[in-house]
Formats: C-alpha cells, sequence, structure tokens
C-alpha cells in the first residue's frame, strides 16, 4: 500500500499514428515486461493505440510542486475517448511523471531508478481497474519518507556530515538547516541574525579553551623535554672561553639563531629550564653577544637597547628595526583636502588610504606606479614627505590662531610647515635652526607648501633666549642619537658609542632649558613647551625631562593630548624620576608601527615672586653676616679695571671691535 501511494498511472493512447511509442529509457522496466510476456489477457493492462481522429493535445509542462501536488490518474480504455490526467489539462500520463522532477527533495530522472518488483506491478494493475482514486503527493511542508534506493540516493543522504561534531552542533542542526533553506525575509532576519550572534559566541569559546588547552600542553612540553636529553639535542651554553673563540672566526647563522632562541626560551623560565651551576646574568651575556653580531650592532649599543625591554619583547624590537616603515604623506591643508589629494593619487595609481584616526592629515602609500616625490601634486605643495611620527609633536603642541611659535631645530621643515598649516597662515612662526646649510631645504619646503607666516633664521638654540623670546608656544625637536630610526639609518648600530650619549645628553639639558626660558608665561592662549626626540633611550628621554623639572620650578608636566603609545619610565636601572614623568610618551617600532619617538609637553607659569624675595633676603643676610665675622667688604672702585678688563676679552673673543684702554687701565695692567 505505501509503495503504491507513489505508482505512476499507465500511458494515455497516442493521437498521431506517426509518433512513436515511449522510449525505452522512459518506460524502464515496464516496457521490457511487456515485450518479454505474452498476449495480456481481458484483465491485463490496456494496450496503448494511437487514434487517427483526433490530433495530440498541446503539452504544457509545469515546474511549480504546488501545482502538481494533487494529479488523478485513470485507467483508459482501448476505444474509449481519454480523459485529461490532471487539473492542468495535461494529456499525457508519462509526461506528467517526467516533470515531476523534484518534489520536496525527492528528484526522479527515469523509471530505472526504482527498484519495482512483479508483485508491485500486478497489484497496480488492479488497483487500475477499481474507481478513479485521488494521487495525494503531499505539500511542500510535509516530509517524505523516501523509499531505500539501490542506484540513487536523495539530497539529503548526500549532505556530508562533519567530521568533529561541535557543542553548537548538537543543540540546532535541525533548526539551522531548515533556516538556512528559508528565504531571508523582515520577519526571520532578527532571529537569524541572532543565532549566527549565538553561534560565534559559542565558537570564540571553544577557540578560547583550545589556546588555553594549547599552552598548557605546551608548557608540558616543554616540561618533558628537559628529561630528553637522551633523545633531543641538549642546549650548551658558551663559556667565557669559547665566546672568546667565537669572536675569532665567523659564526654560523643557524647556530646563533638557535642559541638566541634557547636563551629566550630559558630566560622566560629560568627557574625550570635553567642549567645547573649557571647564571642569569650568564645568559643575559651570551644573548646580548649574539644580538649584536646577528643584527650588526655593537656591544655597547646592544646592551643599552636590550635593557630597555623584557627579553622577549627586546627581541621584537631589535627585528623590526630591520623592516623600513610604512611610507606616509602629510596633507598640506593650506591648498588641498585630504579627500581629494588622495583621489588625484589614486588617479595616478598610487595605493593609499588613511594612517589612523589619531591624525586626519596623514595618508600611507602602500605602492605607487609614480615616483611619489615628484608628482605635480607634490611639486604644487599638496602634500609632504613625512614620517607618521613627526606628526606627533605638532599635535600635542597643538597651536592656535594668531600665536608667537618657535621651532629651534626645524630644518628640513616638516613641523614647521605643520604649524603654520594649523595656524591657516595666521601670527607668526619662527623657523630656527644652527646648521646654515640645512635652512636652504628649510626655505624651499616653506615656499613650496605656500607657508607665508614663517620666519626662517639661523641661531644657535644656547643663546635663543638672548635673541628673541615671549613666545606662545615653543617645539623643540632635539638633535639626538637617532635610536628610533635605525631603519632609516643603520649606521647608528656602529658609530655610536658611550661619550656621544654624555655629550648628546648634556646638550639637550642646555636647550631644553633655553627653550623653557622662551616661553612666555604671561600668554593667555598658550605657555607651553613641547620636548621630543626620535630617540628610546632614557638618558635622552626621561633624564633629560625630570632635569628641566628640577632646574625650573615653575614648570611642570601636562598630558600630551596624544591617545595612544606607552607611558614614560619613572624607575629605570636604579634611577627614579619625578612622578610625572609618567604623563610623557613613548612609541616603539616594534609596537605602534613607527619610528622611535619621545613626546613631553611643558606648561610653564609665573615664578612665584615672594618665595625669591625672601630667598634672595636670606642670601644677602647670609653674605652680610659672613662679611661681618671675616671683617673683608667688596670694594667696587678698586674692582672695576678688572671687570672692564674682561670684558674687553669677552668682545675680542666675539671678534667685535675693542675700545680702546684707558689711563687707569693701562696702570692696572702694568701693575698686574
Amino acid at each position: 500500500g505505501r509503495r503504491a501511494k507513489y505508482k505512476q498511472g499507465p500511458p494515455a493512447p497516442l493521437r498521431n499514428p506517426d509518433e512513436t511509442r515511449p522510449s525505452t529509457k522512459r518506460l524502464g522496466k515496464r516496457k521490457a515486461n511487456a515485450d518479454h510476456e505474452p498476449e495480456p489477457t481481458t484483465n491485463s493492462r490496456p494496450i496503448k493505440k494511437a487514434k487517427a481522429d483526433k490530433p495530440p493535445a498541446p503539452e504544457k509542462r509545469t515546474k511549480d510542486p504546488k501545482k502538481i501536488s494533487k494529479v488523478r490518474f485513470e485507467p483508459t480504455p482501448t476505444k474509449e475517448k481519454s480523459k485529461p490526467l490532471s487539473e492542468e489539462g495535461e494529456s499525457d500520463g508519462w509526461e506528467v511523471a517526467s516533470d515531476l522532477e523534484d518534489v520536496d527533495g525527492f528528484a526522479v530522472d527515469s523509471l530505472d531508478d526504482l527498484d519495482i518488483d512483479e508483485d508491485f506491478l500486478s497489484c497496480s494493475d488492479d488497483l487500475l481497474r477499481g474507481v478513479p482514486e485521488e494521487l495525494d503527493l503531499g505539500s511542500d511542508d510535509e516530509e517524505v519518507e523516501l523509499l531505500p534506493q539501490k542506484g540513487r540516493k536523495s539530497k539529503q543522504a548526500e549532505r556530508p556530515t562533519k567530521i568533529i561534531p561541535t557543542a553548537s552542533d548538537e543543540d540546532s542542526d535541525d533548526d539551522e538547516s531548515d533556516n538556512e533553506d528559508e528565504p531571508i525575509t523582515g520577519k526571520n532576519i532578527e532571529s537569524r541574525s541572532r543565532a549566527l550572534d549565538e553561534k560565534a559566541a559559542r565558537e570564540a569559546e571553544l577557540d578560547i579553551e583550545e589556546m588555553q588547552n594549547a599552552a598548557i600542553e605546551g608548557s608540558d612540553e616543554e616540561i618533558d623535554m628537559e628529561g630528553e636529553g637522551e633523545d633531543a639535542e641538549a642546549f650548551h651554553l658558551p663559556t667565557a672561553e669559547e665566546r672568546a673563540e667565537e669572536k675569532n672566526h665567523v659564526a654560523d647563522v643557524h647556530v646563533v639563531q638557535r642559541r638566541m632562541r634557547e636563551c629566550v626560551r630559558i630566560l622566560g623560565n629560568f627557574r625550570k629550564l635553567g642549567a645547573k651551576g649557571r647564571l642569569r646574568s650568564e645568559y643575559v651575556e651570551q644573548l646580548v653577544s649574539d644580538i649584536a653580531s646577528y643584527y650588526g650592532y655593537n656591544d655597547f649599543l646592544a646592551e643599552k637597547l636590550f635593557q630597555l625591554f623584557p627579553v622577549s619583547e627586546a627581541i621584537e624590537f631589535f627585528e623590526a628595526n630591520e623592516v623600513s616603515r610604512p611610507v606616509t604623506i602629510r596633507t598640506n591643508t593650506l591648498k588641498t583636502r585630504r579627500r581629494d589629494l588622495a583621489q588625484a593619487l589614486i588617479n595616478r595609481g598610487v595605493n593609499l588610504e588613511p594612517i589612523g584616526k589619531w591624525t586626519n592629515v596623514g595618508l600611507q602609500v602602500f605602492e605607487s606606479s609614480v615616483p611619489i616625490g615628484a608628482t605635480p601634486e607634490y611639486l604644487s605643495g599638496h602634500y609632504m614627505l613625512q614620517a607618521a611620527s613627526s606628526f606627533l609633536p605638532v599635535i600635542a603642541l597643538k597651536p592656535q590662531p594668531n600665536e608667537r611659535v618657535l621651532d629651534m631645530a626645524s630644518a628640513p621643515g616638516g613641523k614647521t610647515t605643520h604649524i603654520a598649516a594649523l595656524l591657516q597662515n595666521t601670527g607668526i612662526v619662527f623657523a630656527n635652526d644652527a646648521n646654515k646649510t640645512r635652512t636652504k631645504s628649510l626655505t624651499a619646503n616653506v615656499h613650496r607648501l605656500g607657508c607665508k607666516n614663517v620666519v626662517v633664521c639661523s641661531y644657535d638654540g644656547r643663546e635663543f633666549p638672548k635673541v628673541m623670546g615671549g613666545f606662545d608656544r615653543v617645539l623643540l625637536d632635539a638633535p639626538c642619537s637617532g635610536t628610533g630610526v635605525i631603519s632609516k639609518d643603520s649606521s647608528v648600530k656602529v658609530n655610536k658609542s658611550e661619550r656621544d650619549f654624555h655629550l648628546l645628553s648634556h646638550l639637550q639639558k642646555q636647550l631644553i632649558l633655553c627653550a623653557i626660558d622662551s616661553v612666555s608665561p604671561d600668554s593667555k592662549t598658550g605657555g607651553f613647551l613641547v620636548y621630543s626626540t626620535c630617540s628610546v633611550t632614557v638618558d635622552e628621554n626621561e633624564a633629560v625631562v625630570d632635569y628641566a623639572l628640577r632646574k625650573r620650578p615653575n614648570v611642570k608636566l601636562v598630558d600630551t593630548g596624544l591617545g595612544f603609545g606607552r607611558d614614560g619610565f619613572t624607575k629605570y636601572r636604579g634611577k627614579t624620576f619625578h612622578p610625572s614623568v609618567k604623563l610623557t610618551k613613548r612609541f616603539y617600532p616594534h609596537v605602534h608601527n613607527m619610528d622611535g619617538f619621545y613626546v613631553a609637553k611643558f606648561k610653564v607659569e609665573k615664578r612665584a615672586k615672594i618665595k625669591a624675595s625672601t630667598q634672595e633676603a636670606e642670601s644677602t643676610n647670609a653674605m652680610g653676616a659672613d662679611e661681618q665675622q671675616e671683617g673683608v667688604g667688596f670694594d667696587s672702585d678698586e674692582d672695576k679695571p678688572f671687570i672692564e678688563e674682561g670684558k674687553r676679552i669677552q668682545l675680542k673673543a666675539k671678534g667685535l671691535r675693542v675700545p680702546r684702554r684707558r689711563q687707569s687701565d693701562i696702570v692696572v695692567k702694568a701693575a698686574t
């Protein structure tokens, strides 16, 4: 009975005698059985005969499963007029059967695909002779239980199953399969979105569990590797004699790399992995020596940079210095907008995108089919080639229109023109550089970018307060060792010594004091100083800032306004700095993908007059008491010739005209 439910009706007789009988491919086993069996009796199946009196009806095929869900099949007598077989007016039962291509996922290509036996055929013949019955093929929503087939599998049977089922699959496999087949509508979009979010959350939890398990297994493997001295090659830390011998000849790169990796692994967990009888300092010395030989540093600089980071991060820093930083440009807002500039460069074949949310004028260039420093836009001053780290001091300075700003070390002009753009060509910018030859490139960039409020000068920054003062804001990008831009200048690896760092830090301390003295504490809008270097060493950064705080009590550190970067050190290798040094910002190439940089921002306030007057009174009282005790006074008339002679010597040293000596001075000189 269940098989008969899907039994198709007999074919209708052909209308045209010229038409051929249905092919054996479509009839399958039924035609084969009819050919081999003897002539049927009156109770056998009706024989199809062609009628010439009436042409065949036109074929109407329907592919919609809903329209062919209920079809009537009736036995057709040999000499009687055929009846319509379906509601749509189809005249051929075999054609209707061929149209049933896919109903509820059940595909039928030919009758050969069905395994039909003789009992089933005889039963179907009896059913066909009776009263016509309505054959219900079911609706789209019902699930049809398919018959087992030998030659062909259904679509559901062909669906691949997951090799490793997850927890989410156990709960909602059926629901997800049903929902995926349904079209997205306004009613189910919210539920499907919620289901996708839940699935993503479950997968994220599984990923975290896998990572934790992998970390536990990795630590277990490391512990197990300690006891596998016989199976795996044990790491041998060279002694001092072996290191001295190794320096005489070129070491194997692969050996040095493996030794560095082993030293980092052991120093990460020295208590468990360290060899007995060997000190931690020995591993550190070996690692620093290998870093110096592998990356090409001198021993002093390799150790100095290694001490700034943890062991694993130090390797990342040295590795980042071997990779060049991305090419970045700054949009000149005096002449164009960033959107227009980006579109113009894209039309020329430049692949670029904005640097980040922290700047609204920077663009990062990935590749270019034209020289980025020779485009018409560059020559017309629409942008300037500038490192991303050079944006930071100007962003921290934050100049306001109609202010007087000083850039003490301005060449080649990237920061100066950025300040002029932020001022919108109002106010005035003094661009100073001690090197006269570098002022040529500075002047050229100022003219190219259309900065009309810039004055270029060349003075020693240590004497600038005597030349001019009273600035609202001052930017000091101090000369430094360049340990943050090693990727650009690899000569820093070998040409820097301890003496260079002492001289540079001394120069920076002098410059920062003069910069503080150039700031006007009475400024209504400003009174700020930004100190920056392209170095990562503490001697040139935190030590200089702490020195300025101690020497100028009317100065304090404020927030830089930069939303990223690491805080400055307050303690470093036994040195303790002012707690406010934490407000400064450090930038590293391996963390922020820009040159190593340091930025500090000062606020210059008015000096307290009361405290100064009291200190002067106390000092004069102390000096008067000392003079009274010693009984010695100061005779200005007697010392006046010596003062005049000292002034003459100073003028002569500066190359200025020296006034004639007076007769009294000659007498004094002869007496001396």
